[in-house]
């Protein structure tokens, strides 16, 4: 199970605004790369207030996060119901999702027992590749669980809230971020086992 199966829903949600943005002269590989800039400025800003010891910016964190959701659901529907799609576009879509994550979540590693974000943010990397090598090798492109971009947004979303309100990092960050590295090298190997089925 994945949170990317209600991606219908909030596409349904989101077509007015992407269908006026559209109109308005905006590409899909616009919203792409809008995305992706701002993914990284905050990553930048949330390095420099953890390295000073500030704890608000947190709070922008699962804001940002669905707000880039959006913007994710914006260019695709942009891209295939109003005859964008081309192939820069899908190399912008697949390291623009590498990018922003690792933008995003690496400033986590600079916490106290913070250390396996960086581990999360790899093998996060190495989910997005495995999902795209399913087109390589004959299939569609995977989006198998248990933590694809959607879950990892929900997970580490909900850590920004805790550390926003003050929750000091301790173990316990270090205990959450190692099963959520759990989750990501199972959805690797979800995304590899099924990805072979369909070809075959």
């Amino acid at each position: 199970m994945t949170l990317y199966a209600v991606k219908p829903a909030f596409q349904k949600l989101l077509r007015p605004l992407a269908y006026r943005l559209e109109g308005s002269g905006v590409s899909a590989n616009a919203v792409t790369l809008s995305a992706m800039l701002l993914s990284v400025i905050l990553g930048a800003g949330l390095a420099a207030s953890i390295v000073n010891g500030g704890r608000g910016v947190f709070f922008l964190l699962p804001i940002f996060l669905l707000i880039r959701m959006a913007l994710n659901a914006i260019d695709g529907i942009i891209a295939r119901e109003r005859g964008q799609v081309s192939r820069l576009g899908a190399y912008l879509n697949e390291l623009g999702d590498v990018v922003s994550d690792s933008a995003l979540y690496l400033p986590l590693a600079l916490l106290a027992f913070g250390w396996p974000a960086a581990v999360l943010v790899a093998l996060s990397a190495a989910g997005e590749l495995a999902g795209v090598l399913g087109q390589v090798g004959g299939g569609t492109r995977r989006y198998d669980g248990p933590l694809g971009k959607s879950d990892r947004a929900l997970w580490l979303g909900l850590l920004a809230l805790l550390l926003g309100f003050g929750v000091v990092p301790g173990v316990w960050l270090a205990g959450v971020l190692l099963v959520l590295c759990v989750l990501a090298a199972l959805t690797i190997v979800n995304r590899v086992r099924r990805g072979l089925k369909e070809a075959a």
